[in-house]
């Protein structure tokens, strides 16, 4: 496969700014000139030249013989499957079964969870995932339950309720202790 024109993170970084997305934005409505980049965009004749002078000087945009503007949509398609087709690095999900990995690499980067799945089959995973960093026979009070799960991820109080509802966490006056989910055996 030929290399794409761009690297995913390129066209990241080439729309990390307002007003290249902006610009970018008009170039997706069909805008082909200037004037129409800067009417569809709402900005200044000033930002909106500068911010597509970058994308013409990055390749993404360019001009027609006829001097109409043409965005190079095919970049992002192009860029979507090179990326995808990339070996992992370091797959912080191997060793687990197919199904179990695919939806751990779908909400979970770096030990970080990104969101929380609305699929309760997908929530289930990630609520096994949380339930392994409660030791079993210990308890917990609600604020240190509250640091582990912060750890990797901001609504706690989500996943605190999502951890006892689905039986993973007990809860009794105050106190948490792991009363599901899947335990590994010690290695020996």
């Amino acid at each position: 496969m030929d290399s794409p024109p761009f690297e995913a993170r390129e066209l990241v970084g080439l729309l990390a700014d307002a007003d290249r997305r902006r610009v970018f934005a008009a170039l997706v409505l069909d805008a082909a000139t200037l004037d129409d980049v800067r009417r569809l965009s709402r900005l200044d004749a000033r930002a909106a030249s500068r911010a597509l002078q970058r994308l013409l000087d990055a390749g993404l945009v360019v001009r027609g013989d006829d001097g109409t503007l043409h965005l190079l949509e095919a970049a992002f398609a192009m860029a979507a499957r090179a990326e995808a087709a990339r070996a992992p690095r370091d797959d912080e999900h191997a060793g687990q079964p197919q199904e179990i990995a695919r939806v751990m690499r779908a909400f979970v980067r770096d030990g970080r969870l990104l969101s929380i799945p609305t699929a309760r089959a997908k929530r289930l995973v990630i609520l096994d995932w949380l339930a392994q960093r409660f030791d079993p026979g210990e308890r917990y009070s609600e604020s240190r339950v509250n640091l582990i799960l912060g750890q990797v991820h901001p609504d706690t109080a989500a996943l605190r309720r999502y951890l006892v509802d689905e039986e993973y966490l007990t809860r009794e006056r105050g106190e948490y202790w792991r009363s599901g989910g899947t335990v590994n055996p010690p290695a020996g």
